[in-house]
């Protein structure tokens, strides 16, 4: 979504310029306001709730209908305020998003084509016919863009342009090379000159996409070499710059506020610091770190710059701060920020309304010092990711519950999806945004660890265990932090809470009391006091319970008295208070006069237990005495081997393969390239080995031990999964008839000689399955 601007002019002018002007506007446009359009009802569904203190006058005219340009969360976001102003709205969507929630929300939906964003989302001639479509067939002078003018998405949405206005303007910037980047060869002779470490970023980028860090001249090709596809795919624009990295700094941005006036105003701060791949996860407003001083300095700086492109809309402007509060521009942007509510909840301003009103017109209601910080506000990005892989790669699926956390205090969240919603490969994985509000840092944490406790996702890999350790972390909490915090802090990789020895004996405690709870439910029949077949109910006054956690097994005693139960583990003694409600997606216990709120996601018979306890899920054995001794004589199902198997981390496109049967491999070397959610990532081989042809026509057998056997689209065998399951066959083959690549086996079972051949056009019955 974009900053404001009222686009009349550069529509009438579109009429003799043809659209081009209108593609840098779609890349961060949100809204289009249609005048004097016909209303439809639709019901809608309220997703998220706002903690800002806003008044919306209705005596204030500012427009009838508004075309939100955007999906997802956002998209519900600038329609519920729309709402809250009387205004209709219409929602675009493709075809994959048909029973979205922003579609539900609006008055009116138009399908704009197909899931791709680029043939739809950024579908410029679909966007101007949905206008159309919805009544807007008036002169252009009667369509209005809500956001800045192209003049400042030109300058700002190019980091080379935005960096020369930024000098120009007095703000500090980042050495490095004010051009563009031609080729490889080019791109490590500036690194060479600038001096390593350099950053590598796509000149119309944003969101972490098209950036690499290098820190030598191999990782300079490399990172060009990425930083280029992913521009060229994320924004259609593949030019590249080059800066000097600044190690272990801070990253703060600035809210801005213009108008049509000349006035802008500064917001405070937000603190963008905890970050993954260049991406946001952790954001809170105001900066523990900064000064007034500092502050007020910042924000002077950049309302210069905003003032410098007559700038007039919601924008950001961010900087990165070093140790010693030197702070150095890093780019603007012209929309409306993932994190902007944090900035709402301190001063009690609503950015979609202020952007709606200086789009009509209107001068700002506000001054300088009209401009507070009440409080304190956190969000966690909350994504359908798995933390556990490189402190988060995307998960598909399908929501199969959903509950947020709204009955908790100071709890708001911005989301976009409801029960049975699909996390698909298209899109950004981002599930909601969660905010805590509270009168001080410490409140506002407290809450968010609250929240993130009753927060129920079910059906996808989630990062809630990741978001969780973040906030309760001690450097964390004491503000000791950089835009390194989750390298530093997990060196070798998040591995979820690791448990105290009391935080265990909880553990263990619980889930006993959960077993024991089933076991009882299990035994109770419906009026069996007037059945005329008797039932002998089994009387047990100890549970003797084997329970394995973390490859340790540890006795367990257990007896209840009413609602609670007397727990024995590791010579220890608790009581376990609860409802004991099994079907309840949320367990409140109280352990020894500790509250603590749990998700039992998975219940077996055999045993098996899933719980979800301070934010990490755990997974518990757990059997009574007499089965655990008969478990002793049980088959263990050997483990697959997979050294010699290319495995890909997360579903996507193969878009590029690097080598080909019979080729000599060395550990460590690029096999392909996998796209996701917009993002490139190579494969490399985790063995030395040749790869090895898999068709039935290929000469002699394949020794798996000491070749290696590729999962890459190009005939010899796909073996990817999606969080340890095979994708479907059919969107393989979709997947692959895009590519434009030859046929492929997927190997889907751990046997070799067991395949399934799909076939492109090129080549057919390359396979055969015994």
């Amino acid at each position: 979504m974009a900053g404001l601007w009222v686009g009349e002019a550069a529509l009438v002018t579109a009429g003799r310029r043809g659209r081009r002007w209108l593609q840098p506007l779609l890349r961060s446009a949100a809204l289009w306001t249609l005048k004097h359009v016909p209303h439809y009802s639709r019901q809608h569904l309220v997703v998220s709730r706002s903690l800002c203190s806003v008044g919306y006058d209705s005596n204030e005219k500012t427009f009838d209908k508004i075309l939100v340009a955007n999906r997802g969360e956002i998209a519900c976001r600038v329609i519920k305020t729309c709402k809250k102003m009387g205004i209709k709205t219409v929602a675009i969507h493709s075809d994959v998003d048909a029973s979205s929630v922003h579609v539900k929300m609006a008055d009116e939906a138009v399908c704009v084509g197909p899931a791709p964003t680029s043939k739809s989302y950024l579908n410029m001639d679909a966007i101007m016919e949905a206008i159309k479509k919805t009544g807007a067939q008036a002169a252009a002078a009667d369509v209005i863009f809500i956001g800045p003018d192209t003049h400042a998405i030109q300058a700002m949405g190019d980091k080379i342009e935005s960096k020369l206005l930024a000098k120009n303007a007095k703000v500090n910037t980042i050495p490095g090379f004010d051009g563009v980047v031609k080729d490889a060869d080019e791109a490590v002779r500036i690194a060479r000159e600038i001096g390593y470490p350099v950053m590598i970023k796509a000149s119309a980028g944003g969101g972490g996409k098209g950036m690499r860090i290098a820190w030598d001249d191999e990782e300079t090709r490399d990172g060009f070499r990425f930083s280029s596809k992913e521009a060229a795919s994320s924004f259609g624009d593949d030019r590249l710059l080059i800066e000097k990295f600044i190690d272990n700094p801070r990253h703060i941005e600035v809210q801005v506020l213009g108008d049509k006036h000349g006035n802008a105003l500064w917001l405070n701060e937000r603190e963008c610091s905890i970050q993954r791949r260049n991406q946001k996860v952790v954001e809170e407003a105001p900066s523990l770190f900064l000064d007034s001083e500092t502050r007020r300095a910042m924000g002077e700086q950049a309302v210069a710059l905003a003032k410098a492109v007559n700038y007039s809309s919601a924008g950001t402007v961010e900087f990165l701060v070093d140790s010693k509060k030197n702070f150095y521009f890093l780019e603007m942007n012209t929309r409306l920020q993932v994190e902007h509510p944090v900035t709402e909840c301190i001063t009690g301003l609503d950015l979609v309304q202020e952007m709606i009103r200086v789009a009509k017109g209107y001068p700002l209601r506000h001054k300088q010092a009209d401009i507070p910080i009440n409080g304190w506000a956190v969000e966690c990005r909350v994504y359908a990711e798995d933390p556990y892989k490189s402190f988060g790669l995307p998960s598909i699926g399908r929501l199969s519950q959903y509950q947020e956390p709204l009955h908790l205090p100071g709890v708001r969240v911005d989301s976009g999806i409801q029960p049975g919603s699909d996390i698909s490969i298209y899109y950004d994985p981002m599930i909601s945004k969660l905010i805590t509000y509270g009168s001080d840092r410490r409140e506002a944490l407290k809450r968010m660890e609250d929240a993130l406790d009753n927060y129920v996702i079910r059906g996808v890999t989630h990062n809630i265990a990741l978001l969780r350790e973040v906030i309760i972390n001690s450097r964390f909490v004491k503000g000791d932090i950089n835009t390194k915090f989750l390298s530093d802090v997990y060196p070798d990789g998040f591995k979820g809470h690791q448990l105290t020895e009391n935080e265990r004996n909880q553990l263990l405690a619980i889930a006993s009391s959960l077993f024991v709870a089933s076991q009882l439910r299990a035994h109770h029949f419906q009026e069996d006091e007037n059945s005329r077949v008797p039932i002998v109910k089994p009387q047990v006054a100890n549970w003797e319970l084997s329970v394995k956690l973390h490859d340790e097994v540890y006795t367990v005693v257990a007896s209840i008295s009413g609602p609670t139960f007397s727990v024995e583990v590791d010579e220890s003694k608790l009581n376990v208070t609860g409802a004991w409600n099994l079907a309840s997606p949320l367990l409140s216990v109280n352990v020894d006069g500790t509250q603590r709120m749990i998700q039992c996601l998975s219940r077996e018979a055999g045993g098996n237990m899933s719980i979800q306890f301070l934010g990490t899920v755990y997974k518990v054995h757990i059997l009574t005495k007499l089965a655990a001794e008969l478990n002793k004589f049980m088959l263990e199902k050997a483990a697959e081997d997979t050294s010699s198997i290319l495995r890909s981390p997360m579903p996507g496109m193969v878009v590029a393969v690097s080598v080909k049967p019979g080729d000599l491999v060395a550990e460590g070397q690029e096999i392909c390239v996998i796209e996701a959610m917009k993002m490139q990532n190579s494969m490399t081989a985790g063995k030395t080995g040749k790869v090895c042809p898999q068709g039935p026509t290929s000469p002699g057998r394949c020794d798996r031990k000491q070749n290696l056997h590729l999962g890459i689209l190009d005939g010899w065998g796909l073996r990817g999964t999606a969080d340890g399951v095979s994708p479907s066959l059919s969107l393989l083959r979709t997947r692959a008839l895009q590519s434009g690549l030859p046929v492929f086996c997927i190997h889907v079972t751990c046997r070799p000689s067991r395949r399934v051949c799909v076939t492109s056009r090129e080549s057919k019955n390359n396979c055969s399955s015994p």
